[in-house]
């Protein structure tokens, strides 16, 4: 049985006519209950996030520090000049000095016109970026990404790394539970959840009644957007035997939330598991929204709340600093892109990265999402906010490293533990972050 709801609220939280246009989140809610005997209607594809399921059979013989590959180092005259020329250029704009910042930026594109490269790729949009920001219209690329986009981004195995070791740490924190709900504060048509599915139906003792919250974006079909995901979970769940409900949230920021509006009953699924994946460091630019966010969480009294974030230092305030870091960081990810075992759609996800250089170089203010801070400063966050760390441990390290032999092929990847966190990097430049958590008492 499927039926949609449909609620607006208005900044105040008084429900509204679904007409009102001033409203900070949608709710669209879909249960989907498993029933073997009642026709499902025409069926729609879903698709499997990345790999069958991520059994705590899965195991390797990784260590804790797995390394394959040697180190990226930029090579030859040209993109050495072409990086010294950024850093100048970033330099120039930043003492205002823009006849020259221009004349750069001109000098950068035929350079890098001239020649083939990652470096080449990375140097013409950062380039591009400070064109935006010293013509001072660097706001009106404040664009949100397409959910096709998304979808291909989340092909790549830095993505597919941070859905794998979050599915396994969830799986462990939910084993002998018969009802659990997950709030996935990055739904992204549900391409995490059809692995986890697979698991819990193999699970010993059988699968759990299992809800998915999940929040997104604004997006122009609206209801429809959380019905496909509905349905194409739904689908998956009744031919695998787990009894599934799927609700779903439309909201322009995550601190536009709170616990009640999520439905969180304790009484009525006992184990909650909250999920973030690169959605954190988009709030730091919001006064009070982190905090906000993270109190929620804590009222939620999840058993596990999983976190990935890319392992960049793009928070900082000062602009050459953050534009210096960018580009190293932006480098190596453009680097993992080309060494990976995957290359279809590679194309689209270049340009959700290049996307996040934009945010990075051109924008400031409220403009500026795109706010990355790095593990060590999200652990402080964390334990500030009354979180205690749990150990991803051995098992997970060594189920990720088979996953990325898998997915990545044998060169240029690393990865590590970090004091229980579990880390994907590209010729030894750390890249994604994953850990987990949960209240302290």
């Amino acid at each position: 049985m499927h039926w949609v709801f449909q609620q607006s609220l208005s900044p105040d939280g008084a429900p509204t006519s679904p007409s009102t246009t001033s409203s900070s989140y949608t709710d669209y809610t879909q249960p989907y209950q498993s029933d073997s005997s009642s026709s499902s209607g025409e069926s729609r594809p879903f698709k499997t996030s990345y790999t069958d399921h991520p059994s705590p059979a899965l195991s390797s013989s990784c260590s804790s520090s797995s390394t394959v590959g040697g180190s990226f180092a930029l090579q030859g005259n040209s993109n050495s000049r072409l990086f010294h020329l950024l850093i100048a250029c970033a330099e120039a704009g930043e003492e205002k000095n823009f006849n020259l910042a221009e004349a750069m930026v001109k000098e950068i594109r035929s350079l890098a016109n001239s020649q083939a490269g990652v470096i080449c790729k990375i140097a013409m949009l950062f380039a591009e970026a400070l064109d935006y920001k010293i013509c001072g219209i660097g706001h009106q690329f404040n664009q949100p990404y397409s959910i096709l986009l998304e979808k291909e981004f989340c092909e790549f195995p830095f993505v597919r790394f941070a859905h794998f070791t979050a599915n396994q740490a969830i799986l462990e924190a939910f084993a002998g539970k018969t009802r659990v709900h997950i709030i996935d504060f990055s739904i992204n048509q549900g391409l995490q959840w059809p692995a986890l599915m697979q698991a819990f139906a193999l699970r010993s003792g059988g699968p759990p009644i299992f809800r998915l919250t999940g929040i997104g974006p604004p997006v122009s079909d609206g209801s429809e957007y959380h019905k496909r995901i509905g349905w194409n979970l739904g689908q998956l769940a009744e031919t695998i035997g787990v009894q599934f409900e799927y609700r779903g949230f439309t909201a322009e920021s995550l601190d536009d939330l709170d616990a009640i509006m999520l439905q969180v009953n304790p009484i009525e699924f006992g184990s909650v598991a909250v999920n973030s994946i690169f959605e954190l460091h988009k709030l730091l630019g919001r006064p009070g929204a982190i905090d906000k966010v993270l109190s929620m969480v804590k009222q939620m009294k999840p058993e596990i709340f999983t976190i990935a974030e890319q392992e960049a230092d793009t928070n900082n305030p000062i602009f050459l600093d953050r534009f210096t870091k960018s580009l190293h960081y932006y480098l190596a990810m453009y680097e993992s892109l080309e060494v990976s075992a995957i290359t279809q759609d590679k194309l689209e996800s270049e340009i959700y990265l290049g996307m996040q250089i934009f945010n990075t170089v051109a924008c400031e203010g409220f403009n500026r999402i795109e706010r990355y801070e790095k593990l060590a400063r999200w652990r402080t966050r964390l334990g500030s906010a009354g979180f205690v760390p749990i150990d991803l441990g051995s098992n997970g390290l060594k189920q990720a490293g088979l996953l990325l032999s898998l997915i990545a092929g044998n060169e240029g990847y690393t990865l590590e533990e970090d004091n229980g966190c579990l880390m994907l990097g590209c010729h030894t430049v750390p890249l994604i972050a994953t850990s987990a958590w949960r209240p302290g008492n």
